[in-house]
């Protein structure tokens, strides 16, 4: 066959635009053989049959890995800078505008991060901490989602809830509205509705659902703040993270206009989009290292 499981690759049908790795090869009844893909970066899960695949060699996958790194270091930088711009102006406010000089502590919003891919989850909480975004972070299979969330939501109470993984939109099986031409698109929507029944107000409890080609709409209507995919496009791994830090580092008396939520993304708004929300960090003074 020439390629066997864990052998990074891409597809000639799709000029080579996405890196994969193989996760599975299936032998199919008429002889052929299937291979089952899984993005390196972007959220999408596939299939191809083995004559559309070309292995990925060392100096390609280098180029490509740089390039990422280049873009997640402009997005995490342009983060921390709108981070670092609503704590001054957060404490400059509620100082009532004089300079204070006791130690002030910030409270961001807890987050709740369930995860189809365990190895898209580790590389979400890493970021996470990096970012210094306090995370419970759940792997769990997509189709399990809506049987865990109760169980979840009660034992981690967070603020914002992540339910994300795989997805794929396939044209084969319906229309660009029809949910079951998607690959987990019901199962993120039965999700989103059962975190819901727990907190029903969109700015006590934040949601973001969905991954590559989701379908967008049926996530907003079933009460997520942010979702994916507008366009039907792949989103890049780490999105959801870009747009969960955001929120828990905007303070809880201000509204995140969408565009300002998107623009630090990787994928920006063919990928992603929501509505005005506000943020969930709280202040307060002062800050003793001590107990006295």
């Amino acid at each position: 066959m020439g390629f066997r499981s864990g052998d990074i690759v891409s597809r000639r049908s799709y000029q080579c635009d996405v890196i994969f790795k193989i996760t599975e090869i299936r032998k199919r009844s008429s002889g052929d053989h299937l291979a089952i893909l899984y993005g390196e970066s972007v959220r999408l899960v596939a299939d191809a049959f083995l004559s559309d695949l070309v292995n990925v060699d060392e100096g390609e996958l280098r180029h490509r890995i740089d390039e990422e790194k280049e873009k997640l270091e402009r997005s995490l930088y342009l983060l921390k800078q709108d981070q670092l711009l609503i704590k001054e102006k957060q404490e400059y406010v509620a100082t009532n505008f004089y300079r204070y000089d006791e130690n002030v502590f910030h409270i961001p919003g807890k987050v709740l991060h369930l995860d189809g891919d365990p190895a898209y989850l580790d590389k979400c909480l890493h970021l996470y901490e990096k970012i210094g975004v306090p995370v419970h972070g759940e792997y769990c299979k997509e189709t399990e989602m809506p049987k865990r969330i109760s169980e979840l939501m009660e034992k981690y109470q967070p603020d914002i809830l992540v339910i994300t993984g795989h997805d794929a939109y396939s044209k084969h099986k319906g229309g660009i509205d029809d949910l079951n031409a998607y690959r987990h698109s019901k199962d993120f929507v039965k999700t989103v509705k059962l975190a819901r029944k727990w907190i029903q107000h969109r700015d006590q409890l934040i949601i973001f659902a969905g991954a590559c080609q989701s379908h967008f709409e049926s996530l907003i209507r079933a009460g997520a703040n942010f979702a994916s995919s507008p366009s039907r496009v792949n989103i890049h791994a780490l999105d959801p993270v870009y747009i969960v830090a955001k929120i828990s580092f905007t303070p809880f008396v201000e509204r995140i206009n969408v565009w300002d939520i998107l623009k630090n993304t990787l994928t920006r708004e063919k990928g992603l989009g929501g509505i005005e929300t506000k943020g969930v960090l709280r202040m307060g003074m002062p800050f003793k290292l001590n107990n006295e």
